[in-house]
């Protein structure tokens, strides 16, 4: 796979990551494997997807366990490794993967590094990102105890998830950013107004979570009632029948473009999301070989100018995001 770097001062790692959520955590319980999860967080490095992409609240705690197993025997040596810290499971309704409590207690973040990287079986972290910005605790606070990691040698470098530009300049006065982690599609596109082109002119890596629109750009959903049971998905208002109806005009422009390029729907809706800046780096989700495969061949489709306008003038997606 070509490569990038992460931001302009970063590690080496493939253009396009892995987001590893989906093997424990939200989607398809049914549906999931260890055996073959932990096959495709090796076949992911193998094929030149260096950023390995988890955290601490995916589970909870199962996908680090996970992740940690699958990088043993010289793989972790190889990989970006990523994980978060900052969301909780809300003690009101543990197992609701839609009930997270934001926690960006400096003590909390302190004691979660470590527990982290045991899980981990790792000495440090390459990045360790703060999942979400805490309204109650201000953003330097938190910021302060994760450059503490990085002081510390239990992580090379720091980011921030889902985030506004006023609060990454104000964690840049306290210590660099390194990556700024937000949802970003075809059908999500509110980080291209402000946040992306900030995290550009200073040289930060913007890497987008969910590029493929949750599953539902590669055109394998038609109906609300082929999601998964127990599936996430199924609360979220852009899955509900009347909406994903709509939606699924953006679905067949994209299935055409990817027909006019002997190319997937999911290769056309990453080279998009690749086409964003010379510091976005994707990090789809899965948990199967196969469409492992489709993801990282994503890489080598350069769309044309005409293609990306095309795709540009699609249409706002219908239905709020949660």
């Amino acid at each position: 796979m070509r490569t990038t770097t992460l931001g302009s001062t970063g590690p080496e790692i493939g253009v396009v990551g892995l987001g590893c959520m989906g093997m424990t955590h939200a989607y398809d319980p049914d549906g999931r494997d260890e055996a073959t999860s932990v096959d495709v967080l090796r076949q992911a490095v193998d094929l030149g997807s260096t950023l390995i992409d988890t955290a601490d609240v995916y589970g909870p705690y199962t996908n680090e366990e996970l992740v940690g197993r699958a990088l043993a025997g010289g793989y972790r040596e190889r990989v970006v490794l990523a994980t978060k810290v900052g969301l909780e499971s809300s003690p009101d309704k543990p197992g609701d993967h839609t009930a997270l409590v934001r926690n960006g207690r400096p003590e909390h973040i302190r004691r979660s590094i470590d527990a982290s990287l045991r899980r981990l079986g790792t000495d440090h972290v390459d990045l360790y990102q703060l999942h979400r910005v805490d309204p109650d605790v201000p953003v330097e606070e938190s910021w302060g105890a994760l450059a503490e990691a990085v002081q510390a040698g239990k992580a090379r470098h720091i980011g921030l998830s889902e985030t506004t530009v006023e609060e990454i300049r104000r964690a840049q006065a306290v210590h660099p950013v390194a990556s700024v982690q937000s949802e970003l599609s075809l059908w999500t596109r509110e980080a291209l107004d402000e946040v992306v082109p900030y995290c550009e002119a200073q040289g930060i890596a913007f890497l987008p979570f969910s590029p493929l629109g949750r599953g539902f750009l590669t055109g394998g959903i038609t109906s609300f009632d082929e999601l998964p049971r127990n599936d996430f998905r199924r609360r979220l208002p852009r899955f509900q029948q009347d909406a994903l109806k709509a939606n699924l005009e953006l679905v067949g422009k994209v299935r055409a473009i990817a027909g006019q390029h002997g190319a997937s729907p999911a290769q056309v809706a990453l080279a998009w999301v690749l086409a964003q800046g010379r510091y976005v780096v994707p990090i789809p989700g899965t948990k199967t070989p196969k469409y492992l495969a489709d993801n990282v061949g994503a890489a080598d489709l350069v769309l044309p100018p005409a293609a990306l306008a095309e795709l540009d003038a699609l249409p706002a997606a219908e239905g709020t995001r949660y």
